[in-house]
């Protein structure tokens, strides 16, 4: 590896540019996936984002570079593990977004990308690691929640896809299927025990039930699921591996990337027909 001083470099096509560190290895073309850290700086040195704070390294595919000195530019110059610095031009780069400056971005101002190259790869082996990853993921999933299950005692039903279930009452209605509309009552939390969401409380639902349709996709999968192994009137706990909730990405703030969930969910009412209050918060949306 070799570490370069960080004077700044100018390209042909005007790209300002400090390489950090520098390696042997085959650099990006356009179409392929690159895995970053990035920390994003305007020219006050005010740090705009950091994905190393942010827990998870961006992905990207590269494009075409859509104005000269621009930051896929950039990248298309680094390897695995190299790092660089790239100043791009705000005005470039937000006239061919067609979007105004953001506040705290100067016009005629240049904005700091700095990167750190973690991975470069073609469509192929980001998709054979993308599935191994998950694979792995399901496994460390697995073991939390029979660790969480066995360390409380709980009598869970286990489904094909890794899905746990409570039951704590058993329904005398119907069982919901795919295009009902279903009304449900939860409380969402962290295996920690803490609450991150709940119908109970939401300002937005009033406290009331909240209404979606089943097995349209417009939930995560582990409610998805759930919801359709349960009877009217019934409740249960579902503890969700991370691969049926909101997986790698998380909800920033709310769920950290990778969270094994507990949702306790009463299902009130289901009906027919795709109604629903407009404007209704969802839970557990994609």
């Amino acid at each position: 590896m070799a570490a370069c001083n960080n004077r700044v470099s100018v390209s042909d096509t005007g790209l300002k540019y400090q390489i950090h560190d520098e390696n042997e290895g085959r650099k990006p073309k356009v179409g392929d996936i690159l895995t970053f850290q990035l920390v994003l700086k305007n020219n006050r040195d005010s740090v705009l984002r950091d994905t190393y704070k942010e827990g998870k390294p961006m992905q990207m595919m590269l494009q075409v570079p859509p104005f000269k000195g621009s930051f896929e530019e950039g990248l298309a110059m680094l390897a695995k593990n190299d790092s660089a610095s790239f100043f791009i031009s705000a005005d470039s780069l937000f006239s061919k977004m067609m979007q105004p400056l953001p506040p705290g971005i100067s016009k005629g101002s240049d904005i700091q990308f700095t990167v750190k190259v973690l991975e470069v790869q073609n469509e192929q082996e980001f998709q054979k690691a993308q599935a191994a990853a998950k694979e792995g993921q399901v496994k460390k999933d697995a073991k939390v929640i029979d660790d969480y299950v066995a360390k409380n005692s709980l009598k869970t039903v286990e489904t094909p896809s890794g899905l746990n279930y409570v039951i704590l009452k058993e329904g005398d209605g119907v069982k919901p299927v795919a295009g009902n509309m279903v009304s449900v009552h939860y409380v969402g939390k962290l295996l920690s025990g803490k609450e991150f969401d709940s119908s109970y409380k939401n300002p937005q639902s009033g406290g009331k039930p909240v209404d979606f349709p089943i097995g349209q996709g417009m939930v995560i999968p582990g409610w998805e699921e759930g919801i359709m192994n349960m009877k009217k009137g019934g409740k249960c706990t579902f503890i969700i591996p991370s691969t049926l909730a909101y997986g790698e990405a998380g909800s920033p703030g709310v769920i950290p990337p990778n969270s094994v969930l507990l949702f306790d969910v009463e299902l009130v009412d289901v009906k027919k027909g795709p109604e629903t209050a407009p404007g209704q918060p969802t839970p557990g949306q994609r």
